[in-house]
């Protein structure tokens, strides 16, 4: 079972979308469990102080490192297992990838740290080993909703979440990690005028199977030229 433990200013956000659907269904049935840490439990004072100015000058106030290290260092020593994988939100971090869920999701222990404010002191995630994750260009007011989408891209990699595991191998970034899937059709077989492709109507695999591959790398092409940069064209 995977385990994960989100630690956050706003608790109350968590389980939210994950307790629907299939995930939520995984979650019942244990496939996975979530813990989540109210920051404040650990700050200073009687208000529960979590951040100061930032050093150098600049708006806005940072999560202190010594904050952090006390919900970390309690969470530790309530960990049965070995040395979790520490994750924390930020636009500073790497590009979340296919690639990078796999990997989580094979993990016994996810932390997920989930900052505010202007971020988190850098000496707390450089003490504990923090792997820092960005979901693009672009910035929320927090890690919180970052944090689910990392959750959910991992927990339907377990097994038997997902009610047809093969679903998973013909994804976007899966069967191919530099390129889309293609489009998709279902009934009725004529919408609007609009018809589905013949091959996908004809019974012939092969053929069926060559346009997909021919959609696959014609829509890249189109929508992301950054990836078909990383393939090539096969006949």
């Amino acid at each position: 079972m995977l385990r994960i433990t989100v630690i956050t200013l706003f608790p109350e956000l968590f389980p939210g979308p994950l307790q629907a659907s299939l995930v939520g269904k995984a979650l019942e049935k244990k496939r996975w469990d979530l813990t989540v840490v109210s920051l404040r439990d650990y700050g200073e004072g009687a208000y529960g102080a979590v951040d100061a100015p930032c050093y150098g000058g600049g708006a806005g106030m940072v999560i202190r490192p010594d904050v952090v290290d006390r919900a970390l260092e309690e969470i530790m020593a309530q960990a049965p297992e070995k040395r979790p994988c520490f994750l924390y939100m930020t636009p500073r971090g790497a590009p979340l990838k296919q690639a990078h869920l796999h990997t989580w999701a094979a993990q016994k222990h996810l932390v997920i740290l989930s900052g505010r404010y202007e971020g988190v002191d850098q000496r707390v995630l450089e003490h504990w080993g923090f792997q820092e994750v960005s979901l693009g260009d672009f910035v929320l007011c927090g890690g919180d909703l970052p944090a689910m989408v990392l959750i959910e891209g991992c927990v339907r990699l377990l097994p038997d979440v997902l009610g047809n595991a093969e679903s998973l191998v013909h994804e976007s970034f899966e069967n191919n990690p530099c390129l889309l899937e293609h489009p998709l059709y279902t009934r009725p077989r004529v919408w609007k005028n609009q018809c589905v492709p013949e091959v996908l109507l004809s019974g012939h695999h092969a053929r069926i199977a060559h346009w997909k591959a021919c959609q696959s790398y014609e829509d890249t092409l189109q929508r992301r030229p950054d990836l078909t940069q990383k393939t090539e064209k096969s006949d």
